[in-house]
Parts: C-alpha cells; structure tokens; sequence
C-alpha cells in the first residue's frame, strides 16, 4: 500500500474502501441514492452551512457524457435498484483502477461542512476515461472524482504505474538524441529547442539540474538507470494499457 501523502499526475493507482453497514436516506431517485454516510462527523460549529449527514451516490445516467455511475466510486450492497428508503445496506468501493489528473494540498484544510476537513484533494478518473473527454476542465461535473485521503475513509491505494518515478516535475534533461528538455509532468514535456516536441524525449536521458540548480551524482543515477532501456513511446503504451484512457495533458 502507498503512503496517503505520496502521490502524483500521472501515477494509475488501484483504489478500496471496506463496504461498510449504513441506511438508505430519502429514496431512491433515477440518478442518485441517498445514505446516511458512515465515515465523516458533522461540522456543528461551521457557520456557512449545516450538513445533514446524508451523501448522495451517482448510480444512473444522467444524459450527458459521461454517465454520472461512470465517475462514481462508491457502490451500494445490495445495488440501488433492489433499496428503498430506510434499507439497510453497505457501501464502500470495491478494487477500482484509477489514474490522478490533479493532487491539491490544502494549508489550511479545505473548508467544508464534515469534519475531519480536508488537506489534499487527489482528482482521479476511473479506468476507461479520459480526461481530454472533458474540455470545460470541471472537477465537479464528471471530469474527476475527488477523493480526500486522511479525511476518515478508510481507502487503501495501491501504486499500479508511476511513469518517469525517478524525475520531479521542473527537471532538466538531456536526451539520447542531444535535445534538452523541461520535465512538467509525464506528459508535459517542453524542448528547449524551436523544434516540434515529436515523439517526446529519447532516451535514456541524462538529468541536468533539479530544482534550478545543479543535480546531484545520486539522483542523474537514478534517472539514467530508470531510463537505460525502453521508451517514451513504451511508458504512454504501458500507461495506457492499464489505464485504457489517453495520456491526461
């Protein structure tokens, strides 16, 4: 299991939370079932909002792309279809493969009605997404789903692929090609040159400067090593095959 403060743009996690016993609150509607949520306390003394201790889980299609259920993690036991207000049921997310397109830190903690209060948001789009499917960029409307790690869900995240691990984002590199480059992200690379990015960088890659300044001789190691046999083109191919999705931008 990764560390819940570990994580990256880019990286393809497996994501769990034990189904855990709860009630059906408020029936059962097209698009949503309502349960009385087993996890978070409720804010008493926040003074912008109350909260009713209910959350609402996407279970249908709502017409649009994609299909509210699609981005939704969590399920009911029984499903939906077979509840009715004042069932008992169990919710929680079984095994679900992810990749993250944003990770916010929070200082101070998000703002928000239940407590524990947030201090990142990792936003993550379920296996077959992608994100250029959502050009307004919205994380509320199906682009992502946001997920609080150490907000009182017990998730368990699993590091399936974590593509170029041994680079940080703002790296300097040198590829096998003489191209130098500028590390944003796995999929964010900018060439120093006028030239058209291409294929990405060729490697295996020689690490520059960290941070602005010069690396050292451990980490140029760590990224020659990580990078002396395969490709640009084989990392998107192996991320994609986990992911079934396009690279995020």
């Amino acid at each position: 299991m990764m560390d819940e403060g570990d994580f990256r743009v880019g990286d393809v996690l497996s994501v769990a939370c034990p189904f855990t016993v709860t009630r059906v609150e408020q029936g059962v509607t097209w698009d949503h079932v309502s349960v009385r949520w087993p996890w978070w306390q409720i804010d008493s003394s926040n003074e912008f909002g109350q909260w009713n201790g209910i959350v609402a889980l996407g279970v249908g299609s709502g017409g649009g792309a994609p299909d509210v259920a699609e981005c939704e993690l969590f399920r009911t036991d029984p499903p939906p279809e077979q509840l009715k207000a004042g069932d008992v049921c169990r919710v929680g997310v079984p095994p679900t493969v992810v990749h993250v397109t944003a990770v916010d830190h929070h200082d101070p903690p998000l703002e928000t009605v239940w407590l524990p209060r947030p201090t990142r948001t990792v936003t993550v789009l379920r296996r077959g997404r992608s994100y250029r499917e959502f050009p307004d960029d919205s994380h509320l409307d199906g682009s992502g789903y946001t997920i609080h790690p150490g907000d009182g869900i017990p998730f368990a995240f699993e590091l399936l692929m974590r593509p170029y691990a041994s680079l940080q984002v703002g790296d300097e590199v040198a590829d096998a090609a003489g191209r130098a480059w500028r590390f944003g992200g796995p999929w964010d690379w900018a060439a120093f040159d006028d030239e058209p990015a291409g294929a990405g960088p060729a490697w295996p890659l020689i690490l520059l400067a960290r941070a602005g300044t010069p690396c050292s001789a451990e980490d140029a190691e760590a990224v020659a090593t990580s990078t002396a046999s395969g490709s640009h083109y084989g990392t998107v191919r192996d991320w994609m095959a986990l992911t079934e999705a396009s690279p995020t931008p």
